[in-house]
């Protein structure tokens, strides 16, 4: 084999292995990036639930305290109106509570390993804040009863029971609500870290 012709060869083999190189870092039209991988799309899932659950909590820590202050605003007053106020109230926070039961634990669901405990500890944190709330409803309802068929006495009982079921409703709201906020920054924080490329970690 001649000096020229191995010339020749090496240059044809290096051309081949530059168009070669070239193909692998090529991404084709409207192809934008890499497909996500597995662990980016867990990610995201896991964001939009944690995000999903703050918002139903803010909701839920809303008509919580909505409906204690109204209770509270009809100490010493007994009515049937002002009864089905509150148990209107009653109902709408016992109604938000459940939904954001229902948000926790699909975002305890989907949480990564990282924040798997703290969205866990929301989810049971939010299921005793609605059992409170519905707790709450049962002793309003119970209320309404009382003020049209029982003494007044009676009434004013069940109108205080009703406040204290739903202030300590409240209570469990406000604690679901900052744990549920806690879980959602961890796991957002955890999403953010699970879309990077490999290559930007090990910088």
């Amino acid at each position: 084999m001649t000096n020229n012709t191995l010339r020749t060869l090496l240059a044809s083999a290096a051309l081949a292995a530059s168009a070669c190189a070239f193909a692998a870092d090529y991404t084709a039209p409207g192809q934008l990036s890499p497909p996500e991988s597995s662990m980016q799309k867990a990610g995201d899932a896991a964001g939009r639930a944690a995000r999903d659950a703050e918002k139903a909590a803010r909701k839920a820590a809303d008509a919580a305290r909505t409906a204690a202050e109204k209770s509270k605003l009809t100490t010493g007053k007994v009515s049937r109106a002002l009864a089905e106020r509150i148990r209107q109230a009653a109902q709408k926070a016992a109604q938000a509570a459940t939904r954001l039961e229902e948000k926790a634990t699909a975002s305890a669901g989907k949480a990564l390993d990282e924040s798997k405990d703290i969205a866990r500890s929301a989810q049971e944190e939010s299921s005793k804040a609605a059992q409170a709330s519905r707790e709450a409803l049962a002793r309003a309802e119970e209320s309404v009863s009382r003020s049209a068929q029982a003494s007044k006495e009676e009434a004013e009982k069940a109108a205080q029971a009703t406040r204290e079921a739903l202030d300590k409703a409240d209570e469990a709201m406000r604690s679901a609500a900052k744990t549920v906020a806690d879980a959602s920054a961890r796991t957002l924080e955890a999403a953010k870290r699970a879309a990077r490329p490999a290559s930007a970690e090990k910088k």
